[in-house]
């Protein structure tokens, strides 16, 4: 068993050199996982994809392999999934936890899942999930009952499979993101019916658009959001790609405010997750993108028919939270 056959059909060179078919793309993953595959030639494979251009049926074969390990996940009832892979210093406080907590409030089930790299204390997902009142599990078992008791819940990737993360972490090997994080976006494990996906690269958002098409994904939205995570911005206009009922759609969003702020906001500081939720801290900024993030998330799980019923549900659902002290 070798990755050769699929490495050479990439690599020929200009006019023969072509991409894989989602049959040939699940086939080499199968393989990568298997441990079986020569290390020199998975980096090959996922560098030429990167330098040719991932296409929706590679990343598709990849997702299918990638779900063929991870079938005790689909029976923990989630109804929204919710990748957190971003990486980067730029970040600031992962508000879009706090704008998960409040979309959970309106009945919708979260899994978060994912691994972050590069980033600073304050931008650390896993390090602030108390503060956003999120808890964490390592099997299926635990994030079922939390998702009972919770409505939402934070798996770690190595949780899941302690073999994608280190396709994942080969970044720090070639210098470069993979395809693997692409993958991961769209790996929905526990198979929600709906997903929202960040991106940090444009021209992902059709990708991952393409690609839970290609799934059969009967809901999803995908916006290029704060370093990567699905946030929204609320002083820019935002360009939503996504499916409903499995039918691909476009559409712009006009900001919430004139206001402009860097992700690493230099006044942010530890607890402010917690500050904000309870009403300790009110941040017009901050505030604006938790509820304006809620709000497509309540649009793409099918809870809100369009965005300003998102938004004022998301309003709604903030103002009745208040008294409640994160966790």
């Amino acid at each position: 068993m070798s990755l050769a056959p699929y490495v050479h059909a990439m690599g020929r060179g200009p006019g023969r050199a072509r991409s894989l078919d989602r049959s040939e793309a699940e086939d080499a993953m199968r393989l990568i996982l298997s441990g079986e595959a020569a290390p020199e030639a998975v980096g090959a494979l996922f560098m030429l994809m990167r330098y040719r251009g991932e296409t929706a049926a590679e990343i598709a074969g990849f997702v299918t392999a990638m779900r063929a390990g991870l079938d005790e996940w689909q029976g923990i009832g989630a109804t929204l999934d919710w990748p957190s892979y971003a990486a980067g210093r730029s970040r600031g406080l992962p508000l879009f936890l706090l704008s998960a907590r409040l979309v959970a409030r309106a009945g919708v089930r979260i899994l978060l899942h994912g691994w972050n790299s590069h980033q600073n204390p304050l931008a650390d997902v896993r390090g602030t999930l108390d503060q956003a009142g999120i808890s964490q599990a390592e099997t299926p078992e635990a994030a079922a009952l939390a998702l009972d008791s919770d409505g939402i819940v934070y798996v770690p990737l190595e949780a899941m499979n302690p073999r994608l993360l280190s396709l994942l972490r080969l970044r720090e090997v070639l210098g470069l993101r993979s395809p693997v994080n692409t993958a991961l976006r769209a790996l929905n494990p526990a198979r929600a019916r709906a997903s929202v996906q960040g991106v940090f690269h444009p021209p992902y958002r059709e990708l991952q658009q393409d690609t839970g098409a290609e799934l059969g994904e009967p809901r999803l939205m995908v916006l290029k959001g704060g370093g990567g995570e699905f946030e929204r911005n609320p002083a820019k206009p935002i360009l939503l790609y996504g499916l409903e009922n499995g039918n691909c759609y476009e559409q712009t969003i006009d900001p919430l405010l004139d206001e402009n702020r860097r992700l690493a906001d230099p006044t942010a500081a530890q607890g402010d997750l917690a500050r904000l939720w309870s009403g300790r801290l009110d941040d017009e900024f901050a505030r604006a993108t938790i509820l304006g993030t809620a709000a497509l998330a309540l649009v793409a799980a099918g809870i809100a028919p369009d965005v300003a019923a998102g938004e004022a549900r998301a309003a709604a659902l903030w103002s009745e939270r208040q008294g409640v002290a994160a966790a």
